[in-house]
């Protein structure tokens, strides 16, 4: 598998992370003002996974676009 298979099939996990992350902001919104306090953690959670994830989708963009 080269490198890029193996960062497509890591984005690939990493986007169904982001999803679900957010997905449960999404659900404590709904939920406000039950359980305000968990705001911070879910947001940063969030915020986290959609941050790994353009991260590595810019690192498969670098692999993939030729140099020259």
């Amino acid at each position: 598998m080269s490198d890029a298979d193996g960062l497509k099939a890591e984005i690939k996990k990493l986007s169904a992370r982001a999803m679900q992350s957010k997905m449960d902001l999404h659900d404590l919104s709904e939920e406000l003002p039950l359980n305000w306090q968990a705001i911070m953690d879910v947001a940063q959670k969030a915020h986290e996974a959609f941050s790994t994830l353009e991260q590595k989708r810019n690192e498969l963009s670098k692999l993939d676009s030729p140099t020259t």
